[in-house]
């Protein structure tokens, strides 16, 4: 047997080596020579043909500029090197993608999905990024050890899989995100020269080569690392999170799992639950009867949770966490809540301390640290994410970026506790397992795709 056979050995052993990285079935995007079958829109950045690679560069007063395929391509496994110059330059691989050729004055707007490229200390390459359309759906704070993938000022090694509504990457073979999306079946691929912001510079290249598509005998590979998934398929879960333990806790029909936060049946009035959402009824201000809050029929310890939420104008709400519930009726229940508000036009927004009653936070203890443009608009839907280690260590998530992080139980949390409404509740927070509860504020709001993994 020879070295180089028994070194391969080897390095399996450390490696698990993916099936669909052979040469069988595979064709070159690039040729080597030309930007034959490729074509420039919606900017005004160079992309050139030179030693067997793709380079793009950037050039001032222009908007995103992509070199994109003439072909379109449905399910595939694409690869491809990347290397990126400066820190403060950007760029992406298009997939699925579209082109609007009104847009932008004419010149064309491309919108899709778009993977990462990003030499910035926020190191979000490989993320999931929705150009011109819905922002990001995969930023890295949702696997923050794959941060460390991608290498500055070297070639980096991309592989993409689009198969069905499924769409993962990876970086110098480290799985970074995994999206399931209902969005674009079929589209080009394309390249990126981002526009230059503040600190960019003009003529900052892009360099891409061994571009390289799979189009037939392909299968979504099995992902053992325990990474989180984006699911945009409405109360369904992806065979990786079915692997992964976790469950749904609406099913997107019944009102099975759920019950009054009053009693042990679900509210006859105030919630509809069969149309794919389980939505509180706009009672505040009219005759309706208001249905109250509802309650898993389970309690939970430490756990991943994950929902979808969609708010009216001026509407208030909230997901609360180990809500205990006083079996004589005498208290209202209570637990810690992340704050589900149109910030804008609820009052609400402007009450508590340093916007701890706003959308993300722990409401009335800790306000979310976020950022406008990570917000979808009132009436679109938004996906929060709470995550209880066993330790007691919290965060809050609000579309993929963390926006709280909190440790129950200790002298600071109860130092907060004392400052707020819940500073006479006794060990406030602080239950070792409680239930999920959806507030009933009198205002409609909508959630779905709840789903639950205990740790």
């Amino acid at each position: 047997m020879s070295k180089a056979r028994l070194l391969l050995i080897a390095l399996s052993a450390f490696y698990v080596i993916p099936t669909f990285a052979n040469d069988d079935g595979w064709a070159n995007l690039f040729d080597g020579s030309s930007l034959s079958g490729w074509k420039k829109v919606a900017g005004d950045a160079t992309y050139q043909a030179v030693d067997g690679m793709i380079i793009g560069t950037t050039v001032k007063n222009t908007g995103n500029t992509f070199l994109i395929t003439e072909k379109e391509y449905g399910d595939f496994i694409l690869e491809l090197d990347v290397k990126i110059e400066g820190s403060h330059n950007n760029s992406g691989i298009q997939t699925r993608s579209h082109l609007n050729p009104q847009a932008n004055q004419g010149k064309g707007r491309v919108f899709g999905r778009q993977i990462e490229i990003d030499p910035s200390e926020r190191s979000w390459s490989g993320g999931v990024y929705d150009e011109a359309r819905r922002n990001w759906l995969y930023p890295l704070e949702l696997n923050p050890k794959a941060k460390s993938a991608f290498k500055k000022n070297e070639f980096n090694h991309i592989r993409i899989v689009c198969i069905g509504d499924e769409t993962i990457t990876w970086i110098n073979q480290v799985p970074v995100s995994y999206v399931v999306d209902t969005l674009d079946k079929t589209g080009f691929i394309g390249l990126q020269v981002h526009a230059i912001g503040k600190d960019g510079e003009a003529g900052k290249r892009v360099y891409f080569k061994n571009i390289r598509i799979k189009t037939s005998d392909l299968a979504v590979p099995k992902i053992k690392d325990d990474m989180y998934v984006v699911n945009y398929q409405p109360n369904h879960l992806s065979r990786k999170e079915l692997n992964d333990g976790y469950k749904l806790l609406y099913d997107g029909q019944s009102n099975h799992g759920w019950h009054s936060a009053a009693s042990n049946v679900f509210p006859k009035a105030g919630w509809d639950y069969g149309h794919g959402m389980l939505q509180v009824q706009a009672t505040e201000g009219t005759s309706l009867t208001r249905g109250g809050d509802i309650v898993t029929n389970n309690t939970y310890h430490a756990f991943d949770l994950s929902f979808e939420f969609r708010l009216t104008p001026g509407a208030n709400s909230g997901l609360k966490y180990f809500v205990v519930i006083d079996k004589d009726g005498k208290s209202a229940p209570l637990g810690l809540e992340y704050q589900v508000l149109d910030d804008e036009k609820h009052p609400d927004a402007k009450l508590g301390r340093n916007g701890n009653r706003k959308l993300g936070s722990l409401y009335d203890l800790i306000p979310a640290e976020k950022q406008t443009r990570f917000l979808r608009p009132i009436g679109h839907w938004n996906n929060g994410r709470i995550i209880v280690y066993p330790n007691g260590q919290v965060e809050h998530y609000l579309n993929g970026v963390k926006v709280v992080s909190y440790k129950r139980g200790t002298v600071d949390f109860k130092e907060i506790v004392a400052l707020s409404k819940f500073k006479n509740q006794p060990n406030f927070g602080e239950a070792k397992r409680g239930h999920i509860l959806l507030q009933d504020h009198g205002n409609e709001v909508s959630f779905r795709s709840i789903k639950i993994k205990e740790l």
